[in-house]
């Protein structure tokens, strides 16, 4: 079938080719007119803080998320100074102009004294509540507010604005610098401009229509606003990868003496095959995500996965496509030097390195999970969380106002808990100051307001400020601790049904949520890879094998984000000023794309390995041959995929410097340790046994990713005229 849609390709190019470009831009132009809006913030159905979110909702009529007006006055005075409240309430009132903005509640309102800082007299804050939350505010009205507190700045007043809403959503386009980079790489791989030219633009289509599509589906689905960027990420990566494989086996048949339509056809038959089936695990890992449960994650989950799915669609059809316009000229424009090799596979580098390895595989083995091992050994202290507005950079007016809050409220007041119930009587009321003074007894309870009884009588909150910063886990366990003993113990008998909730309780249920259930989808996920492997090698030995090298090398992707992001260790590195908690969906979301790219890498060896081996039934002459043939490649492609992700350490958020630098590692070192020392090392070592395959299970379906043999002596067809159909 494959064979039958590269020759269609071919020949039918040009209408390939528009199809395509009709494609992206149509998807493009309905994506910017009926496309919906990303999400900033996310809700968590079934826990205790989103029950607690819905009592605000109905009996504090708190429809929406509440931001601040943080204030420092500069030099002498306080904020009781004449001229400071006129700058203060002036800003206020240009800022209760503004869409979306219901009230602002001052430190001078009748009910604002605490809103005064009780620890430094020049620091005050305003509460802005607005109709919606903070996910649906528009991005327009949060950059004119912002505008408006920076105007306001003086000489004797520093305004900043607190918030998710508030958050400066306008990022550098770091995936660039990615792409220039690969075009650096490709240039070196393929020496010839045209050449480098081919996956860029492959990849580049099937991006476009894969971020369109994203767009889209916010309408129908929670997409988180980083989905943009990391499916930018995935896509890049692995759209020039698929395209980087099919190329170079595309320019290989045709150093062998096939004519242009052979290449193709032969380069989709086999690469094509190869990419199909490795971008399939990519796909199967990504949706793997939706047993996690949790309505953003499925939303992200779904959009790198039409992601893939559009840069493989590109690469087995745009492709072959264009390669028909390049035909015998895909060398043209060489660089100088770039003269193609030739001479015996036994003489390359890479083959020598596998026949070294070879000679000692058990100490080359033990070296290279020695080195995963101790990579992964800080994973052990893996803490799960949301980092707060501490770790944005400075220049962001929700960090400034984060430091101004810990400074004049404490860290806590970044992140209030709070602690809501419905009351059946007058009594409960009396009931609540209970809970009240149990709270205030509390470790690492900084402050508690309230009970505040709701407009309607039907309800009543108090707010409590914790000791530590809301990403700190001193935080987390007092979350915990209220609501597995404080709450319950100060209730009991009163039949008050009491909830912690607040952003920052969002974030604990979020990590808790994902932690447990993280566990089947690595489960899932594995099994499923595994049975995959089997089909295709006709082997035990070589899926599990390759499963529990995945697993080592994201194990040492774990380790050293954990040691970098939440230890601090060389945090200047990346760039972050202050380590925190891993975010909660970033370890299932970098399993699912390691795990997903990791056997990328292993189909293209093991498929070029299990050739050689069919051929010559010499394990290990097909190891150093398969090795050799694509080492180099693989090398190509990693480092590819390194500069891409890579480039998003870039970032001002420190989520995506978190992803892109996990992603970055975790295909360097299974590029390097367990490509390039493990697995030759350890077929090596097993000999004929890795192709061992019980008979009890020849009736499962074979799948073929090597396609067929190269055959010049096969009858050419009659060539098709560029620019013709």
């Amino acid at each position: 079938m494959l064979a039958r849609l590269a020759t269609f390709c071919y020949r039918r190019r040009w209408r390939v080719l528009v199809a395509w470009i009709v494609a992206l831009v149509g998807i493009s132009v309905l994506s910017q007119t009926v496309g919906g809006d990303l999400l900033k913030t996310f809700s968590l159905p079934g826990t205790e803080s989103q029950r607690a979110f819905d009592v605000l909702k109905k009996d504090f009529a708190r429809k929406g998320d509440t931001g601040d007006v943080v204030v420092r006055v500069k030099g002498a005075g306080d904020i009781n100074s004449p001229e400071i409240r006129a700058q203060f309430e002036k800003v206020v009132g240009e800022l209760r102009k503004q869409p979306h903005v219901v009230s602002i509640t001052t430190p001078y309102d009748p009910n604002g004294a605490q809103l005064r800082s009780p620890k430094d007299p020049k620091i005050a804050r305003a509460e802005i509540l607005f109709d919606v939350q903070s996910n649906d505010v528009p991005i327009k009205v949060g950059s004119d507010m912002r505008g408006i507190a920076k105007r306001a700045n003086s000489s004797t007043l520093q305004v900043e604005l607190g918030g998710f809403m508030f958050t400066d959503a306008t990022q550098p386009a770091s995936e660039l610098v990615g792409v220039l980079a690969a075009v650096f790489i490709l240039l070196i791989a393929f020496g010839s401009l045209l050449a480098m030219g081919l996956p860029i633009m492959t990849a580049l289509f099937g991006i476009g229509i894969g971020l369109a599509i994203v767009q889209l589906l916010a309408r129908v689905m929670d997409i988180p606003s980083f989905a943009p960027q990391v499916t930018a990420m995935i896509g890049i990566g692995v759209g020039i990868d698929y395209a980087l494989f099919i190329s170079t086996r595309y320019r290989e048949a045709l150093h062998e003496g096939a004519s242009p339509e052979q290449a193709v056809v032969h380069a989709i038959d086999t690469s094509g095959r190869a990419v199909l089936f490795a971008g399939g695990t990519v796909v199967i890992s990504l949706l793997g995500l939706f047993l996690i449960g949790v309505s953003f994650i499925r939303g992200l989950s779904v959009g790198a996965s039409l992601a893939v799915l559009f840069v493989m669609a590109a690469a087995v059809t745009l492709l072959p496509a264009v390669l028909g316009f390049v035909g015998h000229t895909i060398d043209r424009f060489a660089l100088p030097g770039s003269r193609r090799r030739s001479g015996s596979v036994e003489n390359t580098f890479w083959a020598r390195w596998s026949r070294t390895l070879q000679a000692r595989p058990a100490p080359a083995a033990a070296l290279g999970l020695v080195i995963l091992i101790v990579l992964a050994i800080p994973a052990l202290g893996l803490r799960l969380g949301v980092a707060d507005a501490g770790n944005d950079p400075t220049k962001f007016t929700t960090r400034r106002a984060y430091d101004l809050l810990s400074q004049g409220f404490g860290p806590g007041s970044n992140g209030p808990l709070l602690v809501v119930s419905e009351l059946g009587s007058q009594a409960d009321l009396g009931a609540m100051a209970k809970v009240a003074d149990a709270i205030k007894q509390t470790p690492d309870v900084a402050a508690v307001i309230g009970p505040q009884p709701s407009p309607n009588g039907k309800a009543a909150l108090i707010i409590v400020d914790p000791a530590g910063s809301p990403q700190d886990q001193s935080t987390t366990k007092l979350v915990h601790r209220l609501r597995d003993s404080v709450v319950p113990s100060a209730t009991q008998g009163s039949g008050l049904d009491v909830q912690v909730g607040g952003q920052t309780s969002i974030g604990v249920d979020l990590a808790d949520t994902l932690g447990q259930r993280l566990p089947y989808m690595f489960v899932a996920i594995l099994l499923l890879s595994f049975v995959l492997l089997m089909l295709v090698f006709r082997s035990i030995l070589v899926p599990l094998k390759a499963v529990i090298m995945n697993l080592l090398s994201i194990g040492a992707s774990y380790g050293v984000i954990v040691a970098i992001f939440q230890n601090g260790w060389v945090k200047s590195l990346v760039g972050i000023g202050k380590e925190g908690p891993i975010e909660a969906w970033v370890p299932m979301m970098l399993f699912a794309i390691v795990f997903g790219l990791s056997m990328d890498y292993e189909v293209f060896l093991l498929s070029r390995i299990k050739e050689e081996y069919d051929r010559t039934h010499d394990n290990a002459t097909a190891v150093a041959h398969g090795l050799a043939k694509t080492a180099r490649l693989i090398t190509a492609a990693a480092a590819i995929m390194i500069c891409v992700f890579g480039s998003f350490v870039l970032s001002d958020m420190r989520v995506l410097k978190l992803v892109g630098f996990g992603l970055a590692f975790a295909v360097f070192i299974d590029a390097t340790v367990v490509r390039l020392v493990l697995v030759p090392a350890t077929m090596e070592l097993l000999g004929d046994r890795n192709w061992w395959f019980p008979k009890a299970l020849e009736w499962l379906p074979r799948v073929n990713v090597e396609g067929r043999q190269l055959d010049l002596e096969e009858p050419r067809p009659e060539p098709v005229p560029v620019g013709g159909d």
